[in-house]
């Protein structure tokens, strides 16, 4: 195994909660890709192949829940957190439903942030060797 460290995906429309993230990620040893739309992350797949995305539900074009529908209609096993500025409990129902790990509801602390993404890259249903493709 060599030095490279999982690549996370941060999907955010706003260009604070994206270098936030990429701050906080980078210094914790993560490679990080940003993206400011689900149409833009999703063109980047699968040639970006994420260890993890995080997808903030409310974009413009499509939300985080919808990009979630779309990789696994694709069968792209890519772990997902989501997160939220809403406090809907509606939404803990959808992101359960999408099959997220979890959601965060902003403003989250970079603590649970680091949690659930260490969670989703030690996750040992997602084989390494399929570079984010869910078998046939």
């Amino acid at each position: 195994m060599g030095n490279a460290m999982p690549l996370i995906a941060v999907v955010d429309d706003e260009v604070s909660v994206r270098t936030m993230l990429r701050r906080a990620l980078r210094l914790a040893g993560y490679e990080v890709a940003t993206f400011a739309s689900g149409e833009e992350f999703l063109d980047s797949l699968p040639s970006c192949s994420p260890a993890c995305a995080i997808l903030d539900i409310r974009l413009p074009g499509l939300s985080g829940l919808e990009v979630d529908v779309r990789m696994r209609a694709q069968n792209l096993r890519v772990p997902v957190v989501l997160i939220t500025a809403s406090d809907d409990p509606a939404l803990d129902r959808a992101a359960r439903a999408a099959g997220a790990l979890c959601l965060l509801r902003k403003p989250f602390s970079t603590d649970a942030l680091l949690a659930a993404v260490h969670r989703a890259v030690a996750d040992p249903a997602r084989d390494p060797s399929a570079h984010g493709v869910l078998p046939n």
